[in-house]
Protein backbone atom coordinates (compact mmCIF):
# COMPACT_ATOMS: atom_id res chain seq x y z
CA UNK A 1 0.00 0.00 0.00
CA UNK A 2 3.26 2.41 0.96
CA UNK A 3 4.44 2.19 -2.79
CA UNK A 4 1.14 3.14 -4.42
CA UNK A 5 0.48 5.69 -2.20
CA UNK A 6 4.19 6.94 -3.44
CA UNK A 7 3.43 6.67 -6.53
CA UNK A 8 0.57 8.51 -6.50
CA UNK A 9 2.26 11.50 -4.34
CA UNK A 10 4.78 11.61 -7.09
CA UNK A 11 2.07 11.83 -9.85
CA UNK A 12 0.23 14.28 -8.16
CA UNK A 13 3.83 16.31 -7.34
CA UNK A 14 4.59 15.73 -11.03
CA UNK A 15 1.25 17.52 -12.06
CA UNK A 16 1.08 20.06 -9.91
CA UNK A 17 4.80 20.91 -11.29
CA UNK A 18 3.27 20.61 -14.50
CA UNK A 19 1.26 23.21 -14.30
CA UNK A 20 3.33 25.72 -12.39
CA UNK A 21 5.03 25.72 -15.59
CA UNK A 22 2.45 25.95 -18.12
CA UNK A 23 1.42 28.97 -16.01
CA UNK A 24 4.92 30.36 -15.62
CA UNK A 25 5.31 30.16 -19.36
CA UNK A 26 1.47 31.38 -20.09
CA UNK A 27 2.57 34.68 -18.17
CA UNK A 28 5.58 35.41 -19.82
CA UNK A 29 4.32 34.71 -22.66
CA UNK A 30 1.74 37.43 -22.07
CA UNK A 31 3.48 39.94 -20.13
CA UNK A 32 6.40 39.71 -23.01
CA UNK A 33 4.61 39.32 -26.39
CA UNK A 34 0.76 40.31 -25.76
CA UNK A 35 -0.42 43.75 -26.09
CA UNK A 36 -2.54 45.12 -22.77
CA UNK A 37 -5.55 43.43 -21.89
CA UNK A 38 -5.20 40.62 -24.53
CA UNK A 39 -5.21 37.16 -23.18
CA UNK A 40 -4.04 33.28 -24.49
CA UNK A 41 -5.12 30.17 -23.36
CA UNK A 42 -2.77 27.00 -23.08
CA UNK A 43 -3.94 26.13 -26.92
CA UNK A 44 -3.77 29.57 -28.28
CA UNK A 45 -1.34 29.85 -31.37
CA UNK A 46 1.47 31.88 -30.50
CA UNK A 47 3.71 31.63 -33.64
CA UNK A 48 0.60 30.66 -36.47
CA UNK A 49 -1.56 33.73 -34.95
CA UNK A 50 1.57 35.86 -35.46
CA UNK A 51 2.23 36.38 -31.41
CA UNK A 52 5.33 35.02 -31.50
CA UNK A 53 7.77 36.08 -34.71
CA UNK A 54 10.82 34.31 -35.04
CA UNK A 55 12.76 37.35 -32.86
CA UNK A 56 10.29 36.57 -29.95
CA UNK A 57 11.13 32.85 -30.12
CA UNK A 58 14.88 32.89 -29.57
CA UNK A 59 14.09 34.84 -26.18
CA UNK A 60 11.72 32.65 -25.08
CA UNK A 61 13.98 29.88 -25.83
CA UNK A 62 16.54 31.73 -23.89
CA UNK A 63 14.09 32.61 -20.99
CA UNK A 64 13.20 28.64 -20.94
CA UNK A 65 16.44 27.49 -20.98
CA UNK A 66 17.58 30.12 -18.25
CA UNK A 67 14.41 29.49 -16.03
CA UNK A 68 14.75 25.88 -16.27
CA UNK A 69 18.82 25.22 -16.30
CA UNK A 70 18.26 23.17 -19.23
CA UNK A 71 19.74 23.56 -22.70
CA UNK A 72 17.05 23.03 -25.76
CA UNK A 73 18.65 21.67 -29.15
CA UNK A 74 18.40 23.85 -32.26
CA UNK A 75 16.92 20.57 -33.97
CA UNK A 76 13.94 21.01 -31.44
CA UNK A 77 13.54 24.39 -31.02
CA UNK A 78 11.08 24.86 -33.91
CA UNK A 79 7.90 26.91 -34.72
CA UNK A 80 5.87 23.88 -34.26
CA UNK A 81 7.46 23.38 -30.71
CA UNK A 82 6.65 26.82 -30.11
CA UNK A 83 3.13 27.36 -31.30
CA UNK A 84 1.03 26.74 -28.20
CA UNK A 85 1.83 27.08 -24.33
CA UNK A 86 0.85 23.26 -23.97
CA UNK A 87 3.35 22.84 -26.51
CA UNK A 88 6.21 24.50 -25.00
CA UNK A 89 5.74 22.82 -21.87
CA UNK A 90 5.54 19.04 -23.97
CA UNK A 91 9.22 20.50 -25.32
CA UNK A 92 10.68 21.95 -21.45
CA UNK A 93 9.21 18.32 -19.95
CA UNK A 94 11.60 16.42 -22.33
CA UNK A 95 15.03 18.36 -21.08
CA UNK A 96 13.83 18.64 -17.36
CA UNK A 97 15.84 16.22 -15.39
CA UNK A 98 18.12 15.03 -18.12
Amino acid sequence: MTDLYNVRNKNLNYLLIMEDIKELIRKYVTNEYLEEGEEITYDTPLISSGYVDSFSMVSLLVFLENKFKIKIPPSKATPEAFDSVNKIVDLVNQFINK
